[in-house]
Order: C-alpha cells, then structure tokens, then sequence
C-alpha cells in the first residue's frame, strides 16, 4: 500500500468517531441538548447500551481461535507496569499532595468502554469489538483498584473500603455483561434470536450516544487553563505509555488483530470517569477535567498518527 492508502485508511478509523464527538460539542454549544441529557444519556449507554453491544458480540465468538490469554495477560500486566512506574515517578513530579493520585490515574486509565471499544469496531468489526471487550474486562478490573488507591494514598485519609471496590466491580453492568457473554461462548449456550435482536438494537445506538456525550462534556478551555501536570500526563498517556507498549507486544508475536487492539487500548484518552472519581474522594478535580478534556482534544491526531504508522509498518 502507497504512503497516501495508508494515511487515508487511518483517517477512516478515527474520523467518523471524533466528528460524532465534535457533533455532540457544536450541539451543546447550540443548546439542541443540555447536561440532562448528557447525564441521562451516559447512564443509558453505561447501564444497558455498552452492554448490550458487548454481550451480542461475545455469544457467538470462537473463544478457542480469538482469545488468547497471553494477549488479555499482556494487557493487565502493562497496566500494572504504567501503574507502578508512575506512582513511583510522581513521588518526585508532582510530589506528595492529593495531586499525585489525579496525575497517576489520569495518565494510566484509558477511556476503554468508549473509545478503545469504538477504534477495535472500527478497526477489526464485530470480531475487535469482541476481543477488544475481553481486554476491556481485564484492564478495567485494575484500573478500578489501583485508581482508588493511588487517590487514597496520595490524600493521606487513610484506607478505603476494599469491600466496597470489590462490591462495585461485581455490579458493574460492562463486567458483568463480559463474564456472561464469555461463559454463553464457552458453554455454547444458544441464545433466542428474538433476545439477540432485540439486545441488538440497543447495541447499534451505544457508541453514537456515547461519543455524543463525550463531547457535549469538552471545554477548549483545558488548552488555555492547562496546567504542566496536565499537560505531562496528556503526554505520557496518549504518547509514551502507547509507544512503550506497543514495542514491547512486537517481540511477542501477537498477529494483526491482538496487535491493534492492544494499541487502541493503550492510547485511549484518559476516562471521564476519573474526573467523577476525583471528586468524590477530594483529588484535585478541576485538573481530573483538564487531563480528560487534553487527551480527549488531542486523541484524534495521536490515534490517527499510531494507526498510520502500524500500518505502514504492516503491523495491522
């Protein structure tokens, strides 16, 4: 493939999600929907969309030919690894205060249940979709844990309620709907198609939703009010931590497929939820916003760029 084939498929992978996102942006601004509906529609897409959309996909997946644990392992292991490395970095920049666990959790927890979800889709169809969902469950689990310590710990008040997190992780519509899907794949359990199809519907209206209420939330005030902590984990998060890697999967020998989505997950802008985790556990929530609102704004290009170059390299 020319140079210009390789640019133009790129271009066809992130475009059609950033222009939704850029529509849900011009339609808030023009006051066609307002923060109700963000808010009702986001919990739409979180309780019974994204779920549904995740379950269709993963009843009749070949688990035997499209899971690998190798690839889900290697996914929750360069969690960790982010992790672990930032927190130790922050102890230095940006030092001890409530701001180290907003930097951390900013610059590790990528946006998976939309964006990552939506680039696999786009990238592989029904099959990235499914694969990437499995990856989704793995990486979620940990973001969830070490994003509630990182914040606890750098607040100084001392222990939260792993109970509590492990109570949240069980209720949690997207993990639940991956474990039942993945087991009716394993068991071979069909499913009636009257069930299918109408969980289907609500599937085919989760990603245009929810980009819509992504970016209905963007500010371009973040690239004014920016700060250099934000700014550095906007860095680290859609750059350092996608190439880092993705070089590190090359040697592995994942093919095409597991390759590509593992660097849609990795270079995600960084989750809206941590601005809400923030706040709830008194973190610095105005720089959770801007480190959303960078990553968010920036994604397009970074994205874009990693997919053009993975497929020049033929790669993906």
């Amino acid at each position: 493939m020319s140079y210009l084939d390789n640019l133009l498929f790129s271009l066809s992978v992130t475009a059609p999600i950033f222009l939704v996102m850029a529509a849900g942006w011009l339609l808030r601004r023009i006051h066609w929907i307002d923060d109700a509906f963000v808010e009702t529609g986001s919990r739409l897409v979180f309780n019974l969309a994204l779920p549904a959309l995740i379950l269709t996909s993963l009843v009749d997946l070949d688990l035997s030919r499209w899971v690998d644990p190798r690839h889900v392992g290697f996914g929750m292991g360069a969690t960790v690894a982010s992790f672990v490395a930032l927190w130790l970095v922050s102890a230095w920049w940006p030092g001890s205060g409530p701001d180290r666990g907003v930097f951390v959790q900013g610059a590790f927890r990528g946006n998976l249940g939309i964006i990552g979800i939506a680039v696999c889709a786009s990238l592989y169809g029904k099959t990235g979709l499914a694969v990437g969902s499995v990856l989704l469950a793995g990486m979620t689990l940990l973001y969830n844990v070490l994003s509630v310590f990182a914040l606890t710990a750098a607040s100084g008040r001392g222990s939260t309620s792993w109970r509590s997190i492990a109570h949240g992780l069980v209720r949690n519509p997207l993990i639940a709907s991956i474990m039942l899907g993945l087991a009716l794949a394993a068991l071979q359990i069909p499913v009636p198609e009257l069930i299918l199809t109408s969980a289907a519907y609500f599937g085919q209206m989760t990603l245009p939703l929810a980009l819509l209420c992504v970016g209905a939330t963007l500010s371009l005030n973040a690239l004014r009010m920016g700060s250099a902590t934000a700014i550095v984990a906007t860095a680290v998060k859609l750059v350092a931590l996608p190439l880092i890697f993705t070089l590190a999967a090359l040697p592995l020998g994942f093919d095409a497929l597991q390759l590509g989505t593992l660097f849609a997950m990795f270079a995600s802008p960084t989750a809206t939820v941590s601005y809400v985790m923030a706040r709830s556990m008194s973190g610095n929530h105005q720089l959770a916003a801007n480190i959303v609102a960078l990553t968010t704004l920036f994604a397009p290009f970074t994205l874009s760029l990693g997919i053009y170059l993975l497929r020049t390299l033929n790669l993906i």
